[in-house]
Formats: C-alpha cells, sequence, structure tokens
C-alpha cells in the first residue's frame, strides 16, 4: 500500500502571526480567513510573501452557500479574484447561510436540512465552481438545536449536496463531536455515514460545556480551548478511514496559549492520524 502523505498545519490569527513565522518549519501549512482579505491590495500583497514561506489555504465565511437563495455574483466574484491572486492549496467554506432576504444575521446558521436546502446549495456550490475555477471544500457546522423544518439528517443532507455539486468536504471534527453530544448521536458513526472519499481537510478545535434552558449540557463551538482527547480519537478514525491525503488545520481564535502549546497540539494531530493510518493498513494488507 503506498504511502499517504497527510499535512497539519495552523489557523492564521495576527495575535499568532509572530509564533508561526519563528516556527513555520513546523507547519505544514496556515488556514487564512479570505474575508479579511476582500477589498484589501495590500493585505493582499502581505499574502503573497507569506505564501511564499508557507503554504496557504483559503477559508471563506461569508458566502452562505448552503441556502435555497442564490448568492450574489459579486460575493463570489470577490472569492475569485483572491483565489487567483493567492493561488491556495483549496479554498473552502460553510454549508451554512449567513443572511436572509438581504438582511445579514451575523453569524454561520443551519438551514432546515430539506431537499429543498440540498438543491439551492448544489446550485451555488456549482455556480461558485464555475466562477472561481476551482471547487470549493464545504465545511459542516456546528448547532446547538437541530435546524426547525428539516426532512433529513445531518449525514444524509450533507452527503447529497456532496454529490450533487461534486464538492469535497471539509470535516470539522470538533463540530462532529459538538453535534454527537447536543443531539444524541455517536460522531463515529457518524463518520461512517458520511462519504469517506469525499473528506479532504479537516478541522480541530476546543470549545466549551454550557447549560441548556431544559437542564442539559450542550457543546459551544468557540475555538477558545484546547483540543480534547475525544476530537484526537475521531482525528484517527477519520485517517483510518480516508485514502485521501489529508490537510489537519487547527482553529483557534482566542484565550491563546503559548506557541510551544499549540505546536503540541500539531503533534498530537500528526500522532493520530498516523495511528490511524497503520490501522488501514492493517485493515488493507491482510494476507489472501
Amino acid at each position: 500500500m503506498n504511502a499517504i502523505y497527510d499535512t497539519v498545519g495552523i489557523g492564521w490569527r495576527p495575535e499568532l502571526a509572530a509564533g508561526i513565522l519563528d516556527h513555520h518549519a513546523r507547519i505544514d501549512l496556515v488556514e487564512v480567513i479570505a474575508d479579511d482579505f476582500f477589498g484589501e491590495p495590500r493585505r493582499v500583497r502581505a499574502l503573497k510573501t507569506l505564501s511564499a514561506q508557507v503554504p496557504i489555504a483559503l477559508h471563506g465565511v461569508g458566502l452562505g452557500l448552503a441556502s435555497a437563495s442564490a448568492v450574489e455574483t459579486w460575493r463570489i466574484e470577490r472569492m475569485a479574484h483572491l483565489v487567483e491572486s493567492i493561488s491556495p492549496l483549496f479554498w473552502s467554506e460553510h454549508l451554512a447561510f449567513v443572511r436572509a432576504d438581504g438582511i445579514e444575521i451575523g453569524h454561520l446558521a443551519a438551514p432546515p436540512r430539506s431537499d429543498a436546502t440540498v438543491d439551492g446549495a448544489a446550485e451555488n456550490l456549482l455556480r461558485a465552481s464555475r466562477i472561481v475555477g476551482v471547487k470549493p471544500f464545504m465545511e459542516n457546522i456546528a448547532t446547538l438545536i437541530e435546524p426547525p423544518g428539516s426532512a433529513l439528517d445531518e449525514a444524509s443532507w450533507i452527503s447529497k449536496i456532496l454529490s450533487a455539486s461534486d464538492c469535497d468536504l471539509l470535516l470539522d471534527l470538533h463540530n462532529v463531536f459538538a453535534n454527537g453530544l447536543n443531539h444524541g448521536y455517536d460522531p463515529k458513526e457518524f463518520l461512517r455515514q458520511i462519504p469517506a472519499g469525499r473528506i479532504r481537510a479537516i478541522h480541530i478545535a476546543g470549545g466549551k460545556l454550557i447549560s441548556a434552558p431544559d437542564g442539559t449540557q450542550r457543546v459551544l463551538d468557540d475555538h477558545l480551548h484546547d483540543v480534547p482527547d475525544p476530537v484526537f480519537d475521531l482525528l484517527e478514525e477519520a485517517a483510518a478511514l480516508s485514502l485521501n491525503p489529508l490537510s489537519v488545520i487547527l482553529e483557534r481564535d482566542g484565550s491563546y496559549p503559548s506557541m510551544e502549546s499549540l505546536l503540541a497540539e500539531v503533534s498530537q494531530a500528526r500522532q493520530a492520524l498516523a495511528r490511524g493510518r497503520t490501522r488501514r493498513a492493517e485493515r488493507v494488507e491482510v494476507p489472501g
């Protein structure tokens, strides 16, 4: 069985910039928030300089592609211009909507999981792929409650969108962990239900437990905490399932620890990937 070369990196944040640059030899890639560079030519030039030191992936947060409504062409064109300027390893967005009737809601929201939103998301993704010239990887999001009006389970909804749009998946494992606890399903079973051949990139992060009004516990995906052990377990599981090279990004959006602490999590991710790849190799290479 041929070796699979996975990569592990960190999400670029201004507070982490110095540490990332000082230790870029220990990081395979960085992921930057694309929206921060729209209409900012000076920042784009700086990003090009950064790309000469470490490979870059672009991550969008404002397109709102998972919607029954068409996304405005000008929004997609901004991403297209940035992708053309930077030539990233890949670009990604979320399976979410961010506006309704032209009103910005200020966060990523899950639409009803229905055939209508499957069709709308697929149409938006096909348009985005055509305009940008590169298909995006699409990320699953965390939800505290199930989206009202849903007729499909999350795994089926995601699988249908990926199939209809021929796009691949940025699998956020903390979101899988959070949704498993929040909605009462087995995260590892969820991984077995989605198409492993579509998994191309992975996010890992940490969140916190909060109390819901009914007294139950929920996981809030706030990216302010260390990656919990169950997420590393899910990373091992994903590596055991997928034949694709995986690009893993550690996300941290605040309460920043030392760079050495973050690099230790990068190392843990590499170890989890190696364990999963070993499991897959042992399963595939059974003597006949």
